[in-house]
């Protein structure tokens, strides 16, 4: 028979400290379950209050805090020039086009040339009749001065006939005290001195009047000069706009006609394209068209980099919703744009210190921006809320939150309006 160890086995008593370390433990695992049951009755509680469960990595939970809102808009836009003439033909006319679409031209190269043979008449029929009536007005100047001549001749013969008589009534007077003449000669003496002193008069004021009519008369002829070189100077003009020249520099955009094509008056012929002042057309929204002004800054979005310009003029018709406004460039122009460019901008419409904000997202449009998905202890609440100024990256909180409130920013599409939402981690 095998016997076993039970003759030897001792039986220990454990100290003191040992019991004391063993209660401890004892104790301290008895309060872990009891939180950990609390814990699990506390979100028990809120998942069954939940009425939906939603996966926190389908969110994108922001915090609220205190900032500066900028408000701005962003929108599209394309690269354009600032001047980009078209060129019209001035009369019905043959084009003789000089240069073709996409040529680089400087400001005074010619760019067609137009044939229009009534102009040309035109322009013939002023100059003979300028010529004629300048040949007039030097036969007129000729003949006043003859005219003038004949009067003063008239004028001086009645002056010389005058003396003549005031002499012989003076001889009357010496010899008449004694009775040498007769007293009818020497009253004939004294008609005589009236006589010659009324033509005298008369022949120097009419010598004044042919002045008078001499200097009218070449004044008239002088004007009908005037008018007729300013007929010719406007018919030349018209045959000189004949030929086409550029009004700037740059290039040829579009061409509107062919070569030796026949078009009508005003009828358009090209486009011009000044590359050395280029703008940024932008298609704004009409929603925010309300709070653009002239002079409001922009920033515009590059390949190379950003730009800066300020707002400086918007169109007062609305097409598709939208409405054209252009941007001219802070400063130098940046290097590298091309026409017809398509580009980005983000037009700064207003800057509001020290407001409580979120960061955007689809929120704000869910339900109009009413509510918000306020998250605690792992529920995402539905809260009433009222916004107030957007911008593209933020959103002013007018009431229903305060700083440092948790919301749910996007994905509250699968939370179907529910009251409460139960957020997985």
């Amino acid at each position: 028979m095998i016997r076993d160890t039970s003759l030897q086995d001792v039986l220990l008593t454990p100290p003191p400290a040992q019991k004391i370390k063993r209660r401890a433990l004892l104790l301290g695992g008895a309060v872990a379950l009891a939180a950990l049951a609390a814990l699990a009755i506390a979100l028990l509680s809120n998942w069954s209050a939940s009425e939906r469960s939603v996966s926190a990595s389908r969110l994108r939970i922001a915090e609220v805090a205190r900032g500066t809102l900028v408000r701005d808009a962003s929108v599209n836009g394309r690269v354009v020039a600032a001047v980009s003439p078209t060129l019209f033909s001035t009369a019905p006319a043959i084009v003789n086009l000089k240069v073709a679409a996409g040529d680089t031209v400087k400001k005074g190269d010619v760019l067609a040339v137009l044939e229009s043979p009534d102009l040309s008449d035109a322009l013939k029929r002023e100059q003979s009749t300028y010529e004629q009536l300048k040949a007039e007005v030097a036969r007129q100047q000729i003949l006043s001065r003859k005219q003038k001549l004949l009067a003063q001749r008239e004028a001086e013969t009645a002056e010389i006939e005058r003396l003549s008589a005031q002499r012989t009534l003076e001889r009357y007077d010496s010899v008449g005290q004694i009775g040498i003449i007769a007293k009818i000669d020497y009253q004939k003496a004294k008609d005589a001195l009236n006589s010659a002193q009324i033509r005298a008069r008369h022949a120097s004021q009419a010598a004044n009047l042919e002045g008078d009519d001499v200097a009218l008369a070449i004044r008239t002829k002088t004007n009908e000069l005037e008018r007729a070189r300013l007929a010719m100077a406007n018919a030349q003009r018209r045959v000189d706009e004949l030929t086409v020249r550029a009004p700037v520099d740059g290039f040829i955009g579009t061409l509107n006609v062919q070569n030796r094509m026949v078009v009508a008056a005003n009828a358009p012929l090209m486009t011009l394209v000044d590359l050395s002042r280029l703008e940024v057309e932008l298609e704004v929204p009409e929603t925010y068209v309300s709070d653009l002004g002239l002079g409001m800054n922009a920033e515009i979005s590059l390949p190379a980099g950003s730009a800066t310009g300020k707002l400086t003029a918007l169109s007062p018709e609305v097409v598709k919703n939208q409405v054209l406004a252009r941007v001219r460039f802070d400063g130098e122009q940046p290097k590298g744009l091309r026409q017809s460019q398509r580009v980005t901008a983000r037009l700064l419409i207003e800057e509001k210190p020290n407001v409580l904000m979120v960061p955007r997202g689809p929120f704000v449009e869910s339900e109009g921006g009413r509510f918000a998905y306020v998250v605690r202890d792992g529920v995402a609440i539905r809260t009433p809320v009222q916004l107030g100024a957007t911008s593209v990256s933020a959103v002013e909180i007018l009431s229903g939150l305060k700083p440092g409130d948790r919301i749910v920013v996007a994905g509250t599409d699968a939370f179907e309006n529910a009251t409460r939402v139960s957020i997985n981690q």
